[in-house]
């Protein structure tokens, strides 16, 4: 009978270390928290650009400050100052385009910039000798006020030259950038008139 109960206590002595040291057991191991992975994304990098549209309280030009994606050449980067205009004011200030306008084509040669717009342009764009006036000078004045080296402009429609938009700013030759067009007030910088400057240099 001894026996039989030493016996006894030997299996269950085998079964308890089994139990401890039993490589199956899950229950003794330790927990792991999984931490979770936050890949942050690039954020495209801007470029600030300055803006020209009308001023509703005088018959000048005032400038708006806005961010665009930055471009890898002054082409990229005409076309996507001139689709801001297009896009209008985020302000108070007027629009100077037409929504309805279309960039077509975009050509630098030295200090002219050459902009092809569709039909439009023409169009929709509002009678008046001050409104013909702002909205010729808005794109050679923001043009000129972020690409430093552009002075002039050539308005073309649908790959033809003309005249005028609507008989009052003559087009027949490029128009130079022109700042005295732009209202100037104590509390808004206002882009240095690059034209002007450069002509002093030289």
């Amino acid at each position: 009978m001894l026996r039989w109960f030493g016996l006894l206590a030997l299996v269950a002595f085998i079964a308890g270390v089994g139990a401890v040291f039993n490589p199956f057991n899950r229950d003794t191991e330790p927990e792991t928290e999984s931490v979770a992975v936050v890949v942050e994304e690039d954020q495209p990098v801007q470029r600030d650009v300055v803006l020209y549209f009308g001023d509703p309280a005088s018959p000048f030009l005032a400038q708006e400050e806005r961010s665009i994606a930055e471009c890898d050449d002054d082409l990229t980067c005409i076309e996507a100052i001139v689709r801001e205009l297009i896009v209008g004011p985020q302000t108070a200030l007027v629009p100077v385009l037409p929504e309805q306008a279309l960039l077509l084509g975009v050509e630098i040669d030295e200090d002219r910039v050459v902009l092809d717009f569709n039909q439009a342009l023409v169009t929709n764009i509002p009678a008046g000798s001050s409104s013909e006036l702002l909205s010729v000078h808005a794109l050679v004045n923001t043009l000129a006020a972020n690409i430093p080296y552009v002075r002039r402009l050539v308005l073309q429609v649908e790959g033809r030259e003309i005249k005028t938009l609507r008989g009052h700013v003559d087009l027949t030759e490029p128009v130079p950038a022109d700042f005295s067009l732009v209202h100037r007030e104590l509390d808004v910088p206002v882009v240095e008139d690059v034209a002007a400057s450069v002509e002093k240099q030289e």
